[in-house]
């Protein structure tokens, strides 16, 4: 009898543990998707970044011109110019809610 409930108390773990060993943190997420065009340090001198005139995500005066849900949903969502073409492609097929929320989590870190 203990055991089962040795065992049951284990698989129970693995099942809650195994989905936040999965998840990417918001700086891993952050590399493997926004760094391209925003760089590793959120400035956004890199030469897509500079074509399309992203904006310095270390600024802190930026950042607080928009809000944590308008983010998560431009993150989701992307984002298109005024003429219909696509300045940053969405993530929301690629990346899960809580991956996205990690990397508005670290954005939010990188305001100087």
């Amino acid at each position: 009898m203990k055991t089962q409930y040795m065992i049951g108390l284990a698989a129970s773990a693995l099942l809650l543990a195994s989905p936040a060993a999965r998840a990417a943190s918001g700086v891993e997420n952050w590399t493997q998707a926004c760094a391209t065009c925003h760089g590793a340090d959120g400035v956004g001198h890199t030469k897509i970044g500079k074509r399309l005139e992203v904006k310095d995500l270390t600024d802190a005066a930026y950042q607080k011109t928009f809000t944590d849900d308008q983010l998560f949903d431009h993150l989701k969502n992307g984002e298109t110019t005024a003429d219909g073409k696509v300045k940053m492609k969405p993530f929301g097929d690629k990346l899960s809610d809580d991956d996205l929320k990690a990397v508005v989590a670290y954005v939010r870190s990188l305001a100087k």
